[in-house]
């Protein structure tokens, strides 16, 4: 029954009330998923199985960690940035961190090395709050941006990939994570789907405005970055892929401004 509670709330609750609920979490799951079936890498703890997560028409199971609440991309994306990267070595990166996911926020902001800024429209842990059409910010500021699951909901994905590009140091690099259903080719897009129930539908989630495809890659370049895949099977077995549970479909994409 305490499961069943449990896993209801993390699937309900607005994730900025998540947020503010987090440290009762903390608590609970290692004992109510004592195991070691499955790993988070963030957090370094063994779960029995993570919890299911997402809305009716993309919903997976056992991918949210109960204990820091980190989904496939998340985990993903630290692996990239602690293995792969210098991310935590070098000293005094400049970092923008937009709509910062409570599971990174207060590690980054602890990092010595990281000159740590977080942005967005609304999040409660955000230290400045402005619309990504039009950063506030100066040119050629951050030796890394990112910017997460967030260009599905603007009006204008484009502008915001040229601000993000804008505000980013040549040389440096961001990592912008989007859903991306790769059985299509080009991103879908209609102005005319406006309803929470039709752009579930039609975009995996009732406040997207679009659904990437295949060609995601293409926009970032359009923008002015260079992108690479990050293929994470070419790094990691697939013994750890499933410990950690990452999702198949995944490729990590690095863009940076030359």
């Amino acid at each position: 029954m305490l499961k069943k509670l449990y896993k209801y709330i993390l699937n309900t609750l607005p994730r900025p009330v998540l947020i503010r609920l987090s440290y009762p979490f903390k608590l609970v799951a290692p004992i109510l998923y004592k195991g070691d079936q499955v790993t988070c890498p963030v957090c370094e703890k063994s779960f029995s199985k993570f919890l299911s997560y997402g809305s009716d028409v993309a919903h997976r199971d056992n991918v949210l960690c109960p204990y820091d609440l980190t989904l496939e991309r998340h985990r993903l994306m630290w692996l990239y940035l602690k293995d792969h990267s210098d991310f935590f070595t070098t000293p005094n990166l400049e970092v923008l961190h937009i709509a910062p996911e409570q599971c990174f926020h207060q590690r980054f902001k602890k990092q010595p090395n990281l000159k740590y800024l977080t942005g967005d429209l609304v999040s409660p842990i955000a230290d400045l709050h402005f619309d990504l059409h039009q950063i506030p910010l100066e040119n050629d500021r951050f030796d890394v941006v990112f910017c997460n699951h967030v260009l599905e909901h603007v009006d204008d994905a484009m502008q915001c990939m040229k601000e993000l590009y804008r505000v980013m140091k040549p040389g440096g690099f961001g990592i912008m994570q989007v859903p991306q259903d790769f059985s299509r080719e080009l991103t879908y897009e209609d102005p005319s789907i406006v309803t929470p129930e039709d752009r579930e539908m039609h975009f995996w989630q009732k406040d997207h405005v679009r659904l990437f495809g295949r060609d995601y890659p293409q926009w970032l370049e359009k923008a002015g970055f260079e992108v690479f895949a990050f293929e994470k099977e070419k790094h990691y077995d697939a013994h750890l892929l499933a410990k950690y549970r990452l999702h198949p479909d995944d490729v990590l994409y690095i863009a940076r401004k030359k």
